[in-house]
């Protein structure tokens, strides 16, 4: 299902540009534009839906961390985050569900935030 004014069923349509890593018949994987790291990739199911849907989804969540997870290990052999965002605290700002994986760079522990105060010092970036 295409919903208007999504750029991830813009993408998956191919009436917007992207570099995709990997296409099959539930998802796609291609490189986030905003490139902050050296591996930024999104994880999209290929019909719209939104994160709780895609989480909710025993087989498909399953089939996109498996995945993410061989991405990391291959991509960033050093450490990588894979994760969702939920909602507008969450800092969701697509509205069709995503992973993200993130790597090639250390991370920290949260970014452009602060740890919370509980973080032994010795583990803070």
């Amino acid at each position: 299902m295409k919903v208007t004014n999504c750029i991830f069923c813009e993408i998956i349509s191919g009436t917007s540009p992207a570099s995709f890593y990997h296409k099959d018949e539930k998802f796609v994987v291609f490189e986030n534009n905003l490139h902050w790291y050296k591996v930024q990739l999104l994880l999209v199911p290929k019909n719209h839906m939104s994160q709780d849907k895609m989480w909710s989804s025993a087989g498909l969540i399953e089939k996109l961390c498996m995945f993410a997870n061989d991405i990391g290990k291959r991509e960033c052999p050093d450490g990588y985050r894979i994760f969702s965002n939920f909602g507008d605290h969450g800092m969701q700002s697509q509205s069709h569900a995503h992973l993200q994986i993130l790597g090639g760079a250390r991370l920290g522990l949260y970014v452009n935030g602060k740890p919370p105060s509980n973080v032994p010092k010795n583990v803070q970036p």
